[in-house]
């Protein structure tokens, strides 16, 4: 029997003894196991999904109800998040492997939700609170980008200590900067404090953004990675509905920007209490150990306590045999050695961060950032009442976005990537078309703007949205997936940051419609892209991925 005994209070970083120990020790090499999911991968459906669902529904929603609810009354807030936290443990312990890093995801959606409305707050000559609300336009620029250049920093930042740190490490050091960055940035008492808080905060953004798909996809079982892995999405889009709806009543508030902002360190802290509970990535903490950074059969023992408590009792009887086929395939294809940077340019990793990278370049040059820029006015033009006030529009748009996460949830372990992928941006083809019409020719037809926005909303969040993270956290060699991943996520945030800058200058230029119509062209060529290179993952575990994709 497995033995499941409690791990170190900080299992990121074992005790190795300082001797290296060949491969030999614990068995040779042999051809991978290129037969799909493996017998041996067992584990607890109930233990991994339905608490998970459980807490989202509950615990997240609550918790971010109490902090609006009971804000003002401190004591209030203390007594409902220790009954969260309770409820965090008592509700299926096993999930919160998932949850955890997911919350990186939910800071990441609610700093895009809380923004749009915290601009508004910020500039009212009564309600700011503050003698400085008179921004310039570049001033405002910075506030709304600044967590987004700060990702950028995070990103780079991760390159270069993610394998040294390790996936949960990373995620607590993300959840220490989204906590300071909170507070900096509601408590600011002039402009500079405030840029300065929505860096930290957004350095934050690029950890968690490189980190939580790494350990959701090192540790969850093969049949429902990309289930796990499309919830931090889910979390994001949750996080953002969540902005909109806290942002909208506290903007009617004085000050109601830094409850905005200030909202989120609770969460934060719930989210690094929970990484540092939860053990390491096992794959992490073997591949460290056969490049000589500790004692192989020491880390063979903790990967396997580590298995043991991330996928529940069910795994106990085959943790040892998933160890061993993990060392096997790092044996096999040779992982002896660290990787170099020139390497990520070669072979296997060159052909991953081709797809990873090329993924995440379409999913933002598409015009994902800019497309909602329209939705107020589409709204308007269709006679929709509420469609007046932006904020009413993002929440009605961000509740859509969920529902159509979840669906993509749902599906994408049993119809696979490449068939979301090329349906979705299908759709988000024929909706760019159809909105760019709209702005060129059909003016008096707004009902197809109201279409094309919808079906290019509903379309992205089934395929690029959940699927272009799914991907870039499957797709990269254990040995380089810190490093490639974390290049993934700069081209991300880089080309996010591009076309944002870009777009208004270019609608000014080109008008709307053209714009649109370039979008769709960059849509086709997507289309192309993914049929041509991206491969079909579903079913096959990490290793497999790479001695049989790649």
């Amino acid at each position: 029997m497995v033995n499941t005994k409690p791990m170190a209070s900080d299992p990121e970083q074992p005790s190795f003894a300082k001797e290296g120990s060949s491969f030999g020790e614990v068995g040779s090499a042999r051809e991978p196991l290129l037969v799909g999911v493996h017998d041996s991968e067992r584990y607890s459906v109930s233990a991994a999904i339905l608490p998970f669902i459980q807490r989202t529904v509950i615990s997240v929603s609550g918790v971010m109800f109490t902090m609006f609810a009971g804000w003002k009354n401190l004591l209030f807030v203390k007594v409902k998040l220790r009954m969260a936290v309770v409820r965090c443990i008592v509700v299926g312990k096993w999930s919160l492997q998932f949850l955890f890093p997911a919350f990186g995801g939910l800071l990441f959606g609610y700093d895009i939700g809380a923004t749009s409305s915290a601009t508004i707050s910020i500039e009212s000559s009564t309600l700011s609170g503050i003698s400085w609300y008179n921004l310039s336009s570049i001033e405002i620029g910075l506030l709304t980008s600044g967590s987004l250049y700060g990702a950028l920093i995070g990103s780079v930042l991760a390159f270069n200590v993610a394998d040294f740190l390790g996936r949960r490490r990373e995620l607590i050091l993300a959840a220490l900067l989204y906590f300071v960055g909170a507070l900096v940035t509601a408590f600011a008492p002039d402009f500079p404090v405030l840029v300065l808080g929505r860096l930290i905060y957004g350095i934050g953004i690029g950890l968690a953004m490189h980190a939580a798909p790494m350990y959701i996809a090192e540790t969850a079982p093969t049949p429902i990675r990309g289930q796990l892995i499309s919830l931090k999405e889910f979390f994001i889009v949750l996080g953002m509905v969540a902005g909109y709806v806290i942002g909208s009543l506290f903007v009617v508030t004085v000050a109601g920007w830094r409850y905005m902002y200030g909202v989120s360190s609770p969460i934060a802290i719930i989210m690094g209490l929970g990484m540092w509970w939860l053990p390491a990535s096992p794959r992490w903490l073997l591949l460290r150990a056969v490049q000589g950074k500790g004692d192989v059969q020491n880390s063979k023992d903790i990967a396997i306590r580590s298995l043991c408590q991330l996928r529940g009792q069910a795994s106990g009887d085959s943790a040892h045999g998933q160890v061993d086929e993990i060392l096997a395939e790092l044996s096999y294809i040779g992982k002896e050695k660290e990787a170099t940077f020139g390497e990520l340019f070669q072979g296997k990793c060159l052909k991953a961060l081709w797809i990873g990278a090329g993924l995440v370049l379409f999913q933002q040059i598409t015009g994902q950032p800019s497309v909602l820029y329209y939705a107020a006015s589409i709204f308007q033009s269709a006679g929709f009442s509420g469609a007046s006030d932006a904020t009413r529009v993002s929440i009605l748009l961000g509740a859509f976005k969920l529902i159509m996460t979840g669906v993509a949830v749902l599906i994408v372990d049993k119809l696979g990537r490449r068939p979301l992928l090329l349906g979705g941006v299908s759709g988000i083809v024929i909706s760019l078309f159809l909105m760019g019409s709209y702005y060129v020719f059909l003016d008096n037809s707004p009902v197809i703007a109201v279409v094309g926005l919808l079906l290019y909303v509903g379309c992205y969040q089934i395929s690029f949205g959940p699927i272009g993270w799914l991907m870039i956290a499957e797709i990269f060699p254990l040995r380089l997936r810190g490093r490639g991943l974390g290049i993934a996520v700069l081209v991300n945030f880089g080309a996010n940051a591009l076309v944002t800058f870009a777009f208004s200058p270019l609608e000014e230029l080109l008008g709307a419609g053209i714009l649109f119509y370039i979008f769709c062209v960059i849509a086709v060529a997507s289309l192309a892209f993914i049929y041509l290179v991206v491969p079909e993952t579903k079913g096959l575990t990490l290793e497999e991925i790479e001695a049989k994709c790649l």
